[in-house]
């Protein structure tokens, strides 16, 4: 696929289904993503993948930080797909770099691999909530204190039933304007 193509035609999937990468493919696309654009090349991010029951344990934690009528709901989210990349900012401190352009290189690496994972035919959408900063949530994923989730990074093969909506183009305006 072109790199244009793949720009035009990735969409997040909210439908993904069995299979999906294998481990040592997803580290090959995560190492490929990671020629993101990172001042300084900190890398500040890790990963935790998680597929079976781990899906299971997180949907338990996700569930213990709701109120008990909406508990069975946040214990399927992690069921949405076969495979769940937890992604963990893990902000530098002894460095030049500030922490927010930290956090773009994880934003851009991201970007990265959902490019990576479509052009493969991988579906992925990137899940976030208020969960993702629950102690609970934290305990499981065995966060460091100076670590953030940014969510999860849900990854399948894309349900052909469920087409994304094509999307409408921005304005671009060649004009600056003042404040």
């Amino acid at each position: 696929m072109e790199l244009t193509e793949a720009l035009l035609t990735r969409r997040s999937r909210q439908y993904l289904l069995e299979p999906a990468p294998s481990g040592e493919e997803l580290i090959d696309l995560i190492r490929q993503a990671s020629s993101a654009p990172d001042h300084g090349l900190l890398r500040p991010w890790r990963w935790v993948l998680l597929r079976g029951a781990q899906r299971d344990a997180l949907g338990a934690a996700l569930a213990s930080t709701v109120p008990e009528d909406v508990r069975d709901r946040a214990a399927a989210k992690p069921l949405r797909a076969p495979l769940l990349a937890s992604i963990i900012f893990a902000p530098r401190t002894a460095t030049k770099v500030p922490e927010w352009e930290q956090l773009a290189a994880v934003s851009a690496l991201v970007t990265c691999l959902e490019l990576l994972l479509h052009d493969r035919g991988w579906g992925s959408i990137w899940r976030t909530g208020e969960t993702v900063a629950s102690p609970a949530v934290r305990e499981f994923l065995q966060l460091r204190e100076n670590e953030r989730l940014l969510g999860w990074l849900y990854i399948g093969t894309p349900d052909p039933r469920n087409s994304p909506v094509p999307r409408k183009h921005c304005s671009i305006t060649d004009r600056v304007s003042s404040v």
